[in-house]
């Protein structure tokens, strides 16, 4: 009984036998009962409770927040609907999917009763009936689903599973809010099974890349040989910036063949003559020369 019910109660009984005391004793039995149906009659609902109620096995009325009474033994209360948004989690344990795969899944649902009266009088237990339906429909939902799409596309899972636990619960008068799946497990061995194939696509894709780096580069070493046979100058530039290139860091000393300076003594000469030519690689080649 709501506190404030029981109060307004024990200050009528109290009053009836106050009032004992002062008239006759003939009227404080009437009192006394009169004090008892108000007791029963007076009820408080709460903002989001609405009191189902039947008269004599009929539906009389649905009650919402604030103060009502009833009649006593004709009226009775069948039913106090809580219209707040509830959530009921579920699960479904070792389901198999569309490509024959065991999986544990865990969910939850967000739900509130939008009829009070359907909610009272169409099911003997809308919350029980509700965790039922969403086991059931998960369970259609993991069998006819792959693996995969499980894994990657919950989004439409949730959305599906709301459409069918929401057309269900309908005729009961309770609104699915949304469904979110929190969990899909897996075996261990095909966990591992899975990580093993993730990482050979990766290493498939990885010598694709290098394959195709490799045909670039070499295309590009077959076009510079082009260049390098007809262009003279350009394989001795070439020749010299990795020369160059061998001796900046460390200093080291190149010894090289009497032909290959005196191949080179012509693009010297010319650098030292003030054509244009990167003076970085030619300074180390003048040395050597001199």
């Amino acid at each position: 009984m709501n506190p404030i019910t029981l109060v307004i109660s024990i200050a009528f009984v109290v009053a009836a036998f106050v009032a004992g005391e002062f008239v006759s004793l003939y009227l404080a039995p009437p009192l006394f009962v009169i004090a008892i149906l108000v007791m029963l009659s007076i009820r408080i609902a709460n903002v989001w409770e609405k009191f189902v109620i039947l008269r004599v096995g009929k539906l009389q009325s649905v009650k919402g927040a604030g103060f009502f009474m009833i009649i006593p033994i004709i009226d009775s209360v069948v039913a106090i609907i809580d219209e707040r948004i509830q959530t009921t989690a579920f699960n479904a344990e070792q389901a198999l999917t569309k490509d024959t795969v065991p999986v544990n899944v865990d969910a939850i649902i967000f739900w509130h009763v939008n009829d009070a009266q359907k909610a009272a009088l169409a099911i003997t237990d809308y919350r029980q009936a509700i965790d039922r339906v969403a086991q059931t429909s998960l369970r259609e939902l993991i069998g006819s689903t792959m693996l995969a799409e499980l894994l990657s596309d919950r989004a439409a899972a949730d959305s599906h599973l709301r459409v069918e636990i929401g057309t269900k619960t309908a005729p009961w008068g309770i609104s699915v809010g949304s469904v979110e799946i929190r969990d899909v497990a897996i075996p261990v061995a095909l966990q591992d099974a899975m990580s093993r194939q993730a990482q050979a696509e990766r290493e498939k894709q990885a010598r694709v890349i290098l394959g195709s780096a490799e045909a670039a580069i070499a295309s590009n070493f077959v076009e510079a040989a082009r260049v390098y046979e007809t262009q003279s100058g350009a394989l001795q530039l070439r020749a010299m910036n990795i020369i160059y290139e061998t001796t900046k860091e460390r200093g080291a000393t190149i010894l090289m063949p009497t032909s290959m300076v005196d191949s080179l003594n012509p693009t010297l000469a010319l650098a030292v003559a003030g054509h244009d030519l990167p003076s970085p690689a030619v300074t180390p080649l003048i040395k050597s020369a001199a």
